[in-house]
């Protein structure tokens, strides 16, 4: 098996399992009506439709870079993951406001604000670098201005729904997306 066969595999594994758990959902107080949010959700089928095309094995990075790349890949998705599951019931496709909503700022929510968006984010630049092809790499970068405007739209929705004080402390203790990048409320 290829670096890039088994980061396919990853991949299905990561969206089948993902959507499985959409079903743990609190439910939904209000909704986040946006242009941000709607652009930002047009446009990753973009960048993942160009991350896709062509790809092949035969023309992707192999041996020990290939190999980075898919552990690469399994670390953010891990991590996008684990911010998952401490965001519990929280969780939605879209940006709002579940029953019972609050900041939560512990496990990978010391670390960024947006683990799940930051470990997704790694996973698909892993995954262009492997493919080592310019639709790749431009689909990534794609998909994170997709992530970062939707983080953003969020930011603004949590901060105007759960009070901006509380959210500006946190927003100023933890980094948006980059660990130790300098913060930004």
């Amino acid at each position: 098996m290829r670096p890039l066969e088994a980061i396919g595999i990853a991949w299905i594994v990561w969206v089948i399992s993902w959507a499985g758990a959409a079903v743990w959902s609190n439910p939904t107080v209000k909704r986040a009506a946006s242009r941000e949010e709607r652009i930002a959700r047009l446009i990753i089928p973009v960048g993942a439709i160009l991350i896709a095309v062509g790809s092949t094995p035969e023309t992707s990075v192999t041996g020990s870079g290939g190999w980075a790349c898919f552990a690469a890949v399994l670390a953010g998705l891990g991590f996008a993951w684990w911010g998952r599951l401490y965001l519990g019931p929280l969780w939605s496709a879209r940006v709002r406001r579940a029953e019972g909503h609050h900041v939560v700022t512990i496990g990978p929510y010391a670390v960024v604000r947006h683990p799940i968006y930051a470990g997704v984010m790694t996973a698909i630049v892993a995954t262009a670098l492997v493919e080592w092809r310019w639709p790749a790499i431009l689909g990534a970068i794609i998909i994170a201005f997709s992530f970062w405007l939707r983080a953003r739209v969020e930011e603004k929705f949590l901060r105007d729904e759960l009070g901006r004080d509380t959210y500006d402390i946190y927003a100023r203790r933890v980094p948006m997306l980059i660990p130790f990048w300098p913060r930004t409320g």
